[in-house]
């Protein structure tokens, strides 16, 4: 691997932790309790952290910043850990996230090209605020035609809020020790924690109401056709497949 396909891989020297974070999975979280376990004790209150610092660049020690032996003594004596999620409300969730809030550099560098290719918006608006305030965006039909255009592949890798979370955190290559899931995340939390001997130190923050439920899925995909879907699904085939997750038949079989 290169030190580029490591950059998701958060360490935590002092408690012999690896963290590979994926973006739309309680990532923000599981920063903050990583943001903390990197202080002194007692350990603030994870909650107490500001969403916004832990996502500040080089705020984590990344493991690609260590020397190669370094990376591989470590990737075999730490604990490493990710969290996953349904690979289709993943992409809800980024799209919700990324489109349907006011979002300069989203819309800038994703949403205004959508538009223009798949939208039939030719002109589009200069900033996003100009295009929220008009009731401009890409609908959820258009990133997906966008995600499944072979030319968006030919461009190399997805933007991480929306690329394959085994090309984010690479299980093929390294054999993590816990694998926890958005779905069951406070009982995941839980037991990580109490696997790593940190249960009575830290406490994870409660989640918000995750508003991207599944059984909404079918919802969101119903304006797209069934060959886009059966597309995308290939696209993300791996990551069900590796974490778990039934082929979603209802959205595929017509």
């Amino acid at each position: 691997m290169t030190d580029k396909e490591l950059e998701n891989l958060i360490v935590d020297d002092n408690h012999g932790i690896i963290y590979c974070y994926i973006p739309k999975v309680a990532c923000t979280n599981w920063k903050r309790v990583m943001f903390v376990l990197n202080q002194s004790e007692p350990y603030d209150d994870p909650s107490s952290v500001p969403s916004n610092l832990v996502h500040v660049p080089k705020m984590f020690t990344l493991l690609n910043s260590f020397p190669r032996t370094e990376m591989k003594a470590k990737l075999k004596h730490y604990t490493k850990f990710l969290f996953v999620r349904d690979p289709f409300v993943r992409l809800i969730s980024a799209y919700r996230d990324k489109f349907m809030h006011v979002n300069e550099h989203f819309y800038q560098n994703f949403g205004r090209y959508i538009l223009r290719l798949y939208g039939n918006q030719p002109n589009t608006p200069n900033t996003a605020q100009e295009a929220f305030a008009s009731g401009v965006r890409p609908s959820f039909h258009n990133f997906i035609q966008y995600l499944v255009d072979p030319q968006t592949l030919n461009k190399g890798p997805f933007e991480p809020h929306w690329r394959q979370m085994t090309r984010l955190c690479h299980p093929c290559l390294i054999q993590y020790d816990f694998v926890g899931h958005q779905e069951t995340l406070q009982e995941d939390a839980d037991l990580l924690l109490k696997m790593l001997t940190l249960k009575d130190e830290v406490k994870f923050p409660p989640s918000s109401v995750n508003m991207t439920s599944p059984d909404s899925v079918l919802d969101w995909f119903r304006p797209v056709s069934l060959e886009d879907r059966r597309k995308l699904y290939q696209l993300y085939e791996e990551d069900f497949r590796f974490f778990g997750y039934e082929r979603p038949s209802k959205l595929l079989d017509g």
